[in-house]
């Protein structure tokens, strides 16, 4: 199949979605990687790409796609002929997929965004901000639980796009916030048996970046940090 897909993204949570979808799909792509770190995201010549300065991003073409979740139905619905991570428009499949999507994206993503920059990365200390975000963080995963004791997907019997976009945020709560999964174990099930997928482990290592430092002990160290500041709550 071919596509003149160029990717514009970074080795976040919700950088990899878009590399993942791409991988399963069996999509070529040229990637350009976009350093977060160094803020080229915001700069004009990518403003014009993905206006809000965030990645992923994506070239189609004529078209740009930005925004996460779009890009995922985007390709799924572009390029999923076969839906082999998707459901067909109009089904009522599809409307579950796509809720469940909008539950990562309204919900998992801007809640556990929040406790990884209190808890990892503030330059204040707000024991309420971070109860308050690790404890709807949880609220969330244990809905994601409540729905995959029923169901073993998150919209129904296959894997989907919806399944990729809660993975990629709910695999890092161990490591950054100290979630242990095992308090949520058909998400922990869930959650290992995607990992093992093929495209997964690659479209989750876009682009490559050096983790030689023991990611374990940055993160160690971040919270210790922030454990060592004064409670700006108490000002």
């Amino acid at each position: 199949m071919s596509s003149d897909i160029i990717l514009y993204t970074w080795s976040t949570a919700n950088g990899i979605k878009a590399s993942i979808t791409l991988e399963e799909l069996g999509l070529p792509y040229k990637l350009e990687p976009i350093d977060i770190g160094a803020n080229i995201q915001k700069e004009e010549w990518f403003l014009k790409i993905s206006p809000n300065g965030r990645i992923p991003a994506l070239v189609d073409g004529s078209q740009r796609v930005f925004e996460s979740g779009s890009i995922m139905l985007y390709l799924a619905d572009k390029y999923d002929t076969d839906r082999k991570i998707s459901y067909a428009p109009g089904t009522s499949q599809y409307i579950e997929q796509v809720s469940w999507l909008m539950f990562q994206m309204g919900g998992i993503g801007p809640m556990q965004g929040q406790a990884n920059h209190f808890r990892l990365v503030a330059n204040v200390r707000s024991d309420y901000s971070i109860k308050r975000y690790l404890e709807e963080t949880k609220r969330l995963y244990s809905v994601l639980e409540s729905r995959l004791k029923e169901s073993p997907y998150l919209a129904g019997s296959k894997y989907t796009i919806a399944d990729i976009a809660s993975f990629t945020w709910v695999r890092r709560g161990p490591a950054l916030l100290e979630i242990d999964l095992s308090e949520f174990p058909a998400l922990e099930k869930w959650v290992d048996e995607i990992g093992k997928r093929p495209a997964v482990q690659k479209g989750a290592d876009v682009p490559h970046v050096d983790r030689t430092n023991e990611q374990k002990e940055l993160f160690q160290s971040a919270r210790a940090k922030i454990d060592g500041m004064t409670n700006f709550d108490k000002h």
